[in-house]
């Protein structure tokens, strides 16, 4: 995709954005709902496909001071730059395709009944990576834009919203046209039919315990061939399915903050630095722990980081990755992506990107544990009709 991040400019705004994503646009290189929430550090962004009953999002749609309305045309929208709404407002934004978008309207009647605005866009899109159904369709960014110059009476202010997606873009057009037809990798296909890889009766443990965390993570330095500083954890998060305790707690770095955790973790460095220090968070960690706990992850990067800082773990580990990886036969890709690809629907169980995780990781072992109960009450079938045969 290329990275934009030098292009990336937090920008504050009076209005409040929320973003309303269909799991299946989630973790897409080329959608622009990243972009911004990386430029909006107060946006918020909700994953799935069902959204009732979720307290954080019901608490912004509710928000008497700043109303919700949804960006979302049809018939009964009002124009947003003839009749904007008086004074600050939420701002839902319905991101993933048209059809996507459709469907999320119907399925979530309270997002359906919020009022309706949209617009004019003053220019054609230039999201030339993606085709649009209408000409004056633009993409989530761009939609974005727009509506926030209409909001806060800003013309011009909000462009730099556009920066990254232009780069984004730009570079996504220069390797298409550099790219060639003669090379192309065929994946080979299995046997037909349905094959079930054995999974971990663990995964049908009561005390499924999630993992996930967030690293200050300093480059590669090009003349030490290292990183200037060691990776050091400073978001730690838990969830147990048995009770759904919830474990979080953000450390204070003890060496120089890079830029890794505001951009890449989407943390606040101000919180950041008053976090807790080590030995805090390990007398709340191990606390937390129970002995029937069996711990589910995604690879082993996180639970290092803990261990290095002296934190113990459950002695009974699931690496999901591995797991779903051995049960499809095939390589699972990123978290974001096999959770898109299976259209996982999840809550963000923390914040910044260490809660999304979380909530990904707990919609995986629930997928998995689901797909290991089949597959034993397939196995035990032929053992029960065996022993029906041979009763007298």
């Amino acid at each position: 995709m290329g990275c934009y991040c030098d292009r990336v400019t937090p920008i504050a705004t009076r209005t409040r954005v929320v973003v309303v994503q269909h799991p299946r646009e989630y973790g897409k290189a080329i959608g622009t709902a990243r972009i911004a929430q990386l430029c909006l550090p107060s946006s918020e962004v909700f994953v799935g496909v069902q959204f009732q009953n979720q307290p954080r999002l019901d608490a912004l749609l509710n928000d008497p001071e700043r109303p919700a309305i949804a960006l979302y045309p049809g018939s009964n929208a009002r124009d947003l730059n003839r009749e904007p709404p008086p004074g600050p407002v939420t701002l839902v934004l319905i991101d993933g395709t048209w059809n996507q978008a459709r469907s999320l309207m119907s399925r979530n009647p309270h997002l359906a009944k919020l009022p309706r605005y949209a617009f004019e866009p003053p220019r054609p899109s230039e999201y030339q990576i993606r085709r649009e159904p209408r000409p004056d369709y633009v993409s989530t960014v761009e939609a974005l834009s727009f509506a926030l110059e209409a909001l806060e009476g800003k013309p011009g202010h909000f462009e730099a919203l556009l920066a990254p997606f232009r780069k984004m873009v730009a570079v996504q057009v220069d390797f298409a046209s550099r790219s060639t037809q003669g090379r192309h990798r065929t994946r080979r296909r299995g046997p037909a039919g349905p094959v079930r890889a054995r999974l971990p009766a663990l995964l049908l443990a009561a005390d499924l315990l999630c993992v996930s965390g967030e690293a200050n993570a300093w480059p590669t330095d090009r003349t030490l061939r290292v990183p200037p500083h060691p990776h050091e954890l400073v978001h730690w998060l838990a969830i147990r399915a048995s009770d759904d305790a919830h474990f979080e707690a953000l450390i204070k770095p003890r060496t120089p903050l890079s830029k890794s955790p505001s951009i890449h973790a989407r943390l606040d460095n101000d919180s950041l630095l008053a976090g807790s220090s080590v030995p805090a968070l390990l007398d709340r960690w191990h606390a937390f722990l129970q002995p029937n706990d069996v711990l589910c992850c995604w690879g082993h990067y996180a639970c290092e980081l803990l261990r290095r800082e002296g934190g113990h773990l459950p002695p009974q580990v699931i690496d999901l990755r591995k797991v779903a990886g051995d049960f499809m036969k095939s390589r699972p890709g990123s978290l974001e992506e096999l959770v898109a690809a299976r259209g996982l629907s999840f809550t963000p169980r923390g914040q910044g990107r260490g809660g999304e995780r979380l909530g990904m990781l707990e919609a995986v072992a629930r997928w998995l544990a689901e797909e290991a109960r089949m597959e034993r009450t397939q196995l035990q079938m032929p053992a029960l009709s065996e022993q029906t045969t041979l009763e007298p």
